[in-house]
């Protein structure tokens, strides 16, 4: 099965690419840019990335981003994660980024995403690598750093399919961006937003309505809601869990505890997601791998995650339907069992 898992063609929805900083790679980047870390070796940063919650999660994450300062980091970092894409048969990926997390610090928005998109291009002209950029609001700042950070974007504006909310979720709702939200509509990007992870089924709602988005980043919570969640399976409105990262921030004590397997089987289009794999153990094949352990994952289900995850995606139906072709083909010539 695990081998079965590491072939299946999938899309990844849900990956914050800062997030993808591996410590070594911290370590060669702020040698190279004269950054002073409050680590001695890679194995006392590893040591470091214990936490107990979202909040302390999001310390180390915005200060480990502070090595990140040149175009040629930011490509780097993008080329990392999509080069383990390929060795995963990650054939499509939706990748957040952070600008915020940069622009605050002085680094240029044009730094960030031409290195970022730099390197989208070369992995599609040398694997055929599928990957677009969601450009993520910080929940934390203001409504009106969030509506700067989008006028900022517009140069871009063809590089970025659309636009996410991010950061510390409890005491800053959905509501609080709605002009901003609006006015991404306007500019014809897609919208996500993080809801239901730390916070209530409430802010799945105002996500939903208030934001108009049309995926739920997380959403576990979900589940403490039957008439939320009636609504989602009717609507098939996607779900992008990740099961590693919910153990870790302890969303869910175990795995063994986690509801994916109960949201699935109510209808909801779940897609399996690895969000901060350098922070939280585990890309997108551990999910899969970790998921299909504790809780007993079948073949069909672990097909059906593979499967939401191309529908849930914004790319185009000719594209879905290839992708799912070639999804169906494995399923077919390679069965695990």
């Amino acid at each position: 099965m695990e081998r079965f898992i590491q072939g299946l063609p999938k899309a990844e929805l849900h990956l914050h690419i800062e997030g993808s900083l591996e410590p070594e790679m911290l370590f060669s980047l702020a040698e190279r840019n004269g950054v002073q870390l409050p680590y001695a070796s890679v194995e006392e940063v590893r040591q470091a990335y214990q936490f107990s919650n979202l909040q302390s999660f999001l310390d180390i994450y915005y200060q480990g981003a502070q090595v990140l300062l040149q175009e040629q980091d930011f490509y780097d970092l993008m080329m990392a994660y999509l080069r383990r894409c390929h060795d995963e048969r990650v054939i499509h990926a939706e990748i957040f980024f952070d600008p915020q997390t940069h622009t605050e610090r002085g680094v240029e928005f044009a730094t960030v995403i031409n290195g970022l998109q730099r390197a989208i291009v070369d992995a599609e002209a040398e694997w055929g690598m599928s990957a677009k950029l969601i450009m993520c609001f910080l929940r934390h700042l203001s409504a009106e750093s969030a509506m700067a950070t989008l006028e900022q974007a517009l140069p871009f504006k063809d590089w970025i399919l659309g636009v996410g909310l991010d950061s510390s979720e409890l005491g800053h709702p959905p509501s609080k961006f709605i002009e901003v939200f609006a006015r991404a509509k306007a500019e014809g990007w897609h919208r996500v937003a993080h809801a239901g992870e730390e916070g209530p089924p409430a802010y799945i709602y105002e996500a939903l309505d208030l934001l108009q988005v049309e995926r739920i980043d997380h959403g576990v919570r979900a589940m403490e809601d039957p008439l939320l969640m009636q609504r989602l399976a009717q609507t098939r409105m996607p779900l992008t869990v990740c099961p590693l990262s919910n153990v870790k921030l302890k969303v869910f004590e175990r795995m063994e505890d986690h509801n994916l397997r109960d949201l699935l089987k109510q209808g909801v289009a779940v897609t399996l997601n690895a969000d901060d794999p350098a922070y939280f153990g585990g890309y997108l094949n551990q999910n899969f791998i970790a998921a299909w352990q504790a809780l007993n994952l079948t073949e069909e289900e672990l097909v059906e995650l593979a499967r939401n995850s191309f529908l849930a995606s914004f790319i185009s139906d000719e594209r879905k339907r290839s992708f799912i072709a070639r999804l169906e083909t494995y399923a077919q010539a390679a069965p695990a069992q």
